[in-house]
């Protein structure tokens, strides 16, 4: 039953980062339809209407293309989030995408920055740094998951097209980073899983020749499954 509550987290963590990546699929579609653009609605830094844009820019994407990139990473990151880090999670979500915002607004340069590339990044750089910390199985499956897969998107974090708000991408990590060290003691590591045959003891004239169990000398399984 163990091993059936895990396949559900991770199949309720795969739902809601869906969820939210169709949201962005939508916000998209109504723009198109509408013919309107969003980005005005975005992050201008210094500005007292940019400031708004902290809570709409990871909503907005300048293209259906700028869309199709995110969308994959999204998945899988907050699917890797939500799964293995579920006590963390809204607090990562929150920190990273109000205060990636905030920082962007703050320090990067005059131009409307739009997408969810801040978020993903500091998704990437949380869970990656936590399977560095923490060594448990779960903690190490994510973070390789994370680096052979988006491990080459490091390049973002510094300027190379003036179209792509490496800022938001450098706070977010940066965020991100930080968060896998206050928050690394969070959630519990997984149970390991034990056998029957674990923790046996051999027959010696102390034990009267019964191993673990009772006076019938049958012993009694201890095992218990993953949480």
């Amino acid at each position: 039953m163990a091993g059936a509550s895990d396949t559900e987290r991770l199949r309720q963590a795969f739902v809601r980062a869906l969820g939210f990546t169709v949201l962005l699929w939508v916000i998209k579609g109504l723009e198109l339809a509408d013919q309107a653009d969003l980005a005005p609605y975005g992050i201008f830094p210094r500005t007292l209407e940019g400031l708004s844009g902290i809570l709409w820019a990871p909503l907005i994407h300048a293209s259906i293309a700028h869309l199709f990139t995110n969308t994959a990473p999204l998945i899988v990151l907050l699917t890797a989030l939500l799964y293995g880090y579920p006590r963390s999670a809204t607090i990562v979500i929150s920190a990273v995408y109000l205060g990636g915002g905030l920082l962007v607004w703050l320090f990067a340069r005059s131009a409307y920055h739009i997408g969810a590339s801040g978020l993903i990044f500091g998704l990437m750089g949380f869970v990656f740094t936590l399977g560095l910390l923490r060594r448990d199985r779960r903690a190490i499956g994510l973070s390789l998951l994370v680096f052979f897969l988006y491990g080459g998107a490091i390049t973002g974090l510094v300027p190379m097209d003036p179209h792509i708000s490496f800022e938001s991408h450098l706070f977010g990590a940066l965020i991100g980073i930080a968060l896998a060290f206050a928050l690394r003691h969070r959630d519990p590591p997984p149970a390991e899983p034990r056998y029957d045959w674990e923790g046996e003891e051999e027959e010696t004239p102390e034990s009267g020749g019964r191993g673990l169990g009772g006076p019938d000398g049958v012993h009694h399984s201890r095992g218990r499954g993953r949480l």
